[in-house]
């Protein structure tokens, strides 16, 4: 028996065929999993690209049936849940395919749980909440960076209450990611803005999250690496397929990270702001996190310094250990801010939606995320609305 068992970590990952092709191989893997008929869960974006279609034809190939489900939004909602549920259930569905971003990706593994345990996508809410593990399941990621496709995360909104759920279980871990890097190669460069920086926000605050590993630090660490060396060149040409190849791979190593070592304010906050004002959520974090980062730093100094020694450039490991802690933290804050500027990303919260009398109630919202939890420093009320004003 060990001495602490608070400091034993586990690891989880699914399944994964990595590289370009590997979304056109999905009937081989559905039928590897003994399924007949299959609910493939998409969007209508990724719908009018044409990889939905190329993965239906080969689940058809492989004497699979198929039944699409596209009535998915961005922040995907408990209504949306069930409404593919009722789809699952009608046409006699025995394991779900999700085509897409975060948002078909999280609603294929609501249908899942729903589905099988007959309860409510709300009462999952929480930490190990699913009693019957989903159907089969399979995620083709068509961006680069809500890493759903490896992760023991579902986050759904409930309309009624205007605020994100997370659902976190074994249960949610898909069967199989498939994670090919030409699927991005449609992405607009604001999308892939957005979805690159998203991947940038899980390393950090997996990297700094209480409960990080030797194993999740591996993985942050080479996503942040990723990011800062691909995002920019992805941005700038969308067919570069050696730069979506590498984007891919740093969404998939900070899914690895954060689905294992949690998250922490940055996702917290956004949260808040997806599920009351519907706001983007990449864009939200790409917003908050210089400033999190800055209230952070004093509570996880040691890992902001090695953190600054991969990501900001022209400062090397040596000395982004050796500096001042306040020059290391500024240098870190101004190199994330101008970062975000180079990928295009909107300055500021206010053109996500968010107003000054929105603030009380999203820090309130935000304070009880499960999010929170994981960060490296307990936030109060007035601090977490201060981080607000100041990324205002």
């Amino acid at each position: 028996m060990p001495a602490d068992i608070t400091k034993l970590r586990k690891f989880i990952a699914p399944e994964v065929i990595y590289g370009q092709g590997s979304a056109s191989v999905s009937g081989q893997y559905a039928h590897n999993l003994g399924l007949t008929h299959c609910l493939v869960v998409t969007d209508p974006g990724v719908l009018e690209a044409g990889w939905t279609e190329l993965v239906v034809n080969s689940l058809i190939d492989n004497g699979i049936e198929t039944t699409v489900f596209s009535e998915v939004s961005p922040n995907p909602r408990d209504t949306e849940v069930r409404s593919g549920v009722d789809v699952f259930m009608s046409h006699g569905c025995d394991g779900i395919v999700a085509v897409g971003g975060g948002s078909p990706m999280d609603c294929a593994k609501g249908i899942g749980i729903m589905a099988t345990n007959g309860q409510d996508i709300l009462e999952f809410e929480g930490v190990d909440q699913v009693e019957i593990p989903a159907p089969p399941l399979i995620c083709i990621p068509t961006t680069a960076g809500s890493s759903a496709d490896v992760s023991q995360f579902a986050i759904i909104n409930d309309t009624s209450r205007k605020v994100k759920i997370a659902i976190v279980s074994k249960s949610t871990v898909p069967d199989t990611a498939l994670v090919d890097p030409i699927c991005t190669t449609t992405m607009s460069p604001t999308l892939t803005a957005a979805t690159g920086l998203d991947a940038l926000t899980h390393a950090f605050e997996a990297y700094v999250s209480l409960v990080n590993s030797e194993t999740t630090d591996v993985f942050a660490l080479s996503a942040i690496r990723l990011v800062r060396a691909h995002l920019l060149d992805a941005i700038a040409s969308p067919n570069d397929i050696a730069a979506r190849d590498k984007m891919m791979l740093a969404s998939m190593h900070a899914g690895f990270a954060f689905s294992n070592a949690i998250l922490g304010a940055v996702h917290a906050m956004a949260h808040a702001m997806g599920g009351l004002l519907d706001s983007p959520h990449g864009d939200c974090n790409a917003s908050l996190l210089p400033h999190v980062v800055r209230a952070n730093f004093n509570a996880a100094e040691a890992r902001y310094r090695t953190i600054a020694g991969v990501f900001v450039h022209g400062l090397s490991p040596g000395e982004a250990l050796a500096a001042p802690a306040n020059e290391i933290r500024d240098r870190l804050v101004e190199e994330l801010m101008g970062f975000g500027k180079q990928a295009g990303i909107p300055s500021g919260l206010s053109p996500m939606g968010m107003t000054r009398t929105d603030i009380p109630r999203l820090a309130s919202l935000a304070l009880k995320d499960a999010c929170m939890l994981t960060n490296p420093k307990p936030f109060t009320q007035a601090e977490v609305e201060a981080i607000y004003e100041q990324a205002l």
